[in-house]
């Protein structure tokens, strides 16, 4: 084939350059980060020059590769090779998995979701070459330690002089305090190079993308701080502070009660969360969250999912045609009783207790650590009033303190008999 023309934007030029073992790209929407990556990658695993290295694609659960790492990977396979695409890629989608027909040079996607999706990343092996480039997508959603398991993989001595050994962050970011900023963006290191780039560095947005994130400039400006410019979310405005993510039991006999709650939504995140409490303290044990799906379409999820039907599930009073509907469907939804003030109450209450997530609720995570105050434009002071976005997994969070804020009101919040 004739040498292929690819459009990159010059402002990652230096990233697909550098050798150096971890090259963190923090980014605002519509950077063009995860389309620059995916497109050094493929031409690279399609170069000759290096023949024996194979990519491995990472997410915190692994099935949301599908509509990330790999529609992005096969995206620029396309874009490169056009209609002889297939000439020179194997692009196989059950399991997920790519190769270069040219280099023999694979890429594989897994997940870090649990004690056992980490215990097979122990085991990967190539039928050629090795191990030697990983991308981590949304790498925020990963812990540290996460991290550490993978940055295990990337060693021995390479056999191809061409090679190295590198690993990829792309992501979003989220609250100054979070462990990335500190490992990789706080401090001049050789083997790191921290990116930054926001849709203003990339030619490709078109017109409407723009005026609509002036829109969210104007309207949500420390939003637009976070997803428009890509800089941290700040730590002075943080609502909550008094949560870990961390893995434990999310088995029902671990906690002296436990049900559901939900936010409803359409073009905002459906979120519907799985709540034990123990000793007053609350478990985040699970997530539903979801865009742009029909109440029924939730539900057939749900009851894939495997949602518990037993537990009560606190839901927003706006919607009782929706909660009617899960109620037929044999959940036992019921609404929250809103009041003046509620808001603040609820979060009152939960500063109160100690609030645990189980690793692999990942929006609930990254919602909850850039949920802040409104701002006052004049004063610059911070108002009782949250920002409302990106807040769906937090108003799910808020309705699961109902039952124990208020135990007066006629909510069953007990275990189901054969608990």
């Amino acid at each position: 084939m004739s040498a292929v023309t690819v459009q990159f934007n010059r402002h990652f030029k230096a990233v697909n350059q550098t050798h150096c073992r971890y090259r963190a790209l923090r980014g605002s929407a519509g950077s063009g980060k995860s389309v620059n990556i995916a497109q050094d990658f493929i031409l690279k695993l399609s170069d000759p020059k290096y023949k024996g290295a194979n990519l491995l694609c990472v997410r915190k659960v692994n099935e949301t590769n599908r509509n990330s790492t790999y529609a992005e990977l096969t995206g620029a396979i396309n874009r490169i090779y056009g209609d002889r695409a297939e000439e020179f890629w194997e692009m196989r989608q059950s399991p997920l998995s790519l190769k270069s027909r040219v280099t023999g040079n694979e890429v594989i996607f897994r997940g870090v979701n649990d004690a056992r999706d980490r215990e097979k990343l122990k085991s990967i092996n190539f039928a050629h070459g090795k191990l030697v480039w990983i991308w981590i997508e949304e790498a925020t959603e990963l812990q540290e330690s996460d991290v550490d398991i993978l940055d295990d993989r990337l060693r021995g001595i390479l056999v191809n002089p061409n090679l190295y050994y590198q690993i990829t962050f792309t992501f979003n970011p989220v609250s100054a305090t979070h462990w990335i900023k500190r490992k990789y963006f706080d401090f001049v290191n050789p083997d790191v190079m921290a990116h930054h780039s926001t849709y203003l560095q990339n030619r490709f947005i078109d017109d409407a993308y723009h005026r609509r994130m002036m829109l969210r400039k104007e309207q949500d400006p420390e939003g637009y701080e976070i997803y428009g410019l890509g800089n941290w979310g700040e730590t002075g405005g943080l609502i909550l502070k008094n949560f870990k993510v961390v893995e434990f039991d999310t088995a029902f006999n671990m906690f002296d009660s436990m049900h559901h709650a939900q936010d409803f939504g359409f073009n905002h995140a459906n979120a519907i969360l799985t709540v034990g409490v123990k000793d007053g303290d609350f478990y985040v044990c699970d997530e539903i969250y979801v865009h742009e799906k029909d109440t029924s379409e939730i539900i057939e999820l749900a009851n894939r999912h495997g949602l518990n039907k037993y537990l009560t599930m606190y839901c927003d009073s706006a919607e009782p045609d929706r909660i009617q509907m899960w109620n037929n469907a044999g959940y036992r939804a019921t609404a929250v009783v809103k009041e003046p003030g509620s808001v603040q109450a609820q979060i009152d209450y939960l500063k109160q207790r100690r609030i645990y997530i189980h690793p692999k609720c990942v929006n609930t995570a990254k919602e909850i650590q850039q949920w802040s105050w409104k701002k006052d434009k004049k004063t610059g002071l911070y108002l009782d009033e949250p920002v409302e976005v990106f807040d769906d997994a937090m108003a799910a969070l808020r309705y699961s303190a109902e039952p124990l804020r208020r135990p007066e009101m006629e909510y069953s919040n007990q275990r189901p008999a054969g608990w």
